[in-house]
């Protein structure tokens, strides 16, 4: 069993009362976390609500019922909670009995869910996020060495527990992950009136990796007003498939204002989706796999970390740029990757002169291990 770094995270949590909420894109690893949860801690009682009996013990229940429900355990786990209809009132009503029971509750990011539990709810909750295993994560199991030795093969095929566990299945498990996975929730989703048209954006942001995104471009190329772009992209990201980074600005007249970078949560969903499986020497979009791979890592390390900095790019209309830039506590940290240990690289002159008390640092496959540790 590959132990997740954010399990220790939630059992100390245990202590402040409140409903706990795991989210994350569907298999991640939400359910086997709520496995591992439940050992000795006590009298459990565990429902899944993809069983329709599970969901009626919790649906539509008043204040009583939930109490009678949940107070003889120590442990309530709600997994797939999205299938609770008005889930957020529920877990609210569920807070509010500050029971000594701890109930923790999972879902697929499932966007009605994300909107309900917003709500309602706030204040009552702890929130964590899980994503796709993190090279730490791996090396814990096996070793920093081992893990540097499949470093191409984690770029081409990704971090989804199912392949790095299975990897001789891979390919087949990502293409399944794609078509069944990935969209279900967008899908089933009430503002969705073009699916097909969410697997071309998709297919748009894979080959736009590591460069700017422009939303005009993109409602040209898909054939739809701007607003539905920005829209579907928003949704996208709420499902866990992507992430946008906005462009840093604080000074200079000449730097980009609205930019926006997106990036894949896994590179081996994103290589799925252009149906690209093919070895690192055999392709030409190398650095951006090496780009997407660190800057994912860096999320799913500050989020584990609860580190709350703030990522970003920085570009000018002169086309200097810095690949990432971390903002901690208005301390800037600058990033630039290149999977060429050997190319030159140098802090743009612009960055250096507006931002004299900024740190930089080139990124590569002989150093990156601190940057993602």
């Amino acid at each position: 069993m590959i132990k997740r770094l954010i399990k220790e995270s939630i059992v100390a949590d245990y202590k402040r009362k409140k409903v706990i909420v795991l989210l994350g894109a569907r298999q991640v690893g939400k359910t086997t976390l709520l496995t591992e949860l439940q050992e000795g801690k006590g009298k459990v009682l565990s429902l899944n609500c993809d069983d329709f009996d599970d969901v009626l013990a919790v649906e539509g229940k008043t204040t009583t019922e939930l109490r009678q429900l949940l107070a003889p355990y120590d442990l309530v786990f709600i997994d797939e909670a999205q299938r609770v209809k008005n889930i957020g009132l529920t877990l609210k009503i569920i807070g509010d009995l500050k029971l000594d029971t701890q109930v923790v509750v999972t879902g697929s990011s499932s966007l009605d869910m994300a909107n309900e539990i917003n709500e309602p709810a706030t204040g009552r909750l702890i929130e964590y996020h899980l994503y796709p295993f993190s090279l730490p994560e791996l090396a814990a199991d096996t070793s920093e060495r081992e893990e540097r030795r499949l470093l191409e093969q984690r770029m081409v095929y990704g971090l989804y527990p199912e392949v790095v566990t299975e990897p001789a299945d891979a390919k087949r498990t990502l293409v399944s992950l794609t078509n069944n996975y990935l969209y279900k929730d967008l899908f089933a989703y009430k503002g969705i009136k073009k699916p097909e048209l969410i697997q071309k954006l998709v297919r748009a942001l894979a080959l736009q990796l590591g460069s700017e995104v422009s939303y005009n471009e993109l409602s040209n190329l898909l054939g739809v007003d701007k607003s539905t772009v920005e829209n579907y992209i928003n949704l996208l990201e709420k499902c866990f498939v992507v992430f946008k980074l906005d462009s840093f600005s604080r000074n200079l007249r000449n730097e980009i204002k609205k930019g926006k970078k997106i990036y894949f949560y896994d590179n081996g969903v994103r290589n799925a989706v252009l149906s690209n499986f093919a070895p690192l020497e055999l392709r030409n979009d190398v650095g951006a796999l090496w780009e997407n791979l660190m800057v994912s890592e860096r999320v799913k390390r500050n989020a584990y970390a609860d580190n709350f900095a703030q990522l970003f790019f920085w570009r000018t209309h002169g086309q200097q740029e810095v690949d990432l830039v971390e903002d901690v506590d208005g301390v800037l940290h600058a990033f630039e990757f290149k999977w060429n240990a050997r190319a030159k690289s140098s802090l743009p002159k612009a960055f250096a002169d507006s931002y004299p008390n900024s740190t930089y640092e080139v990124i590569t496959p002989e150093n990156y291990w601190s940057f993602v540790k």
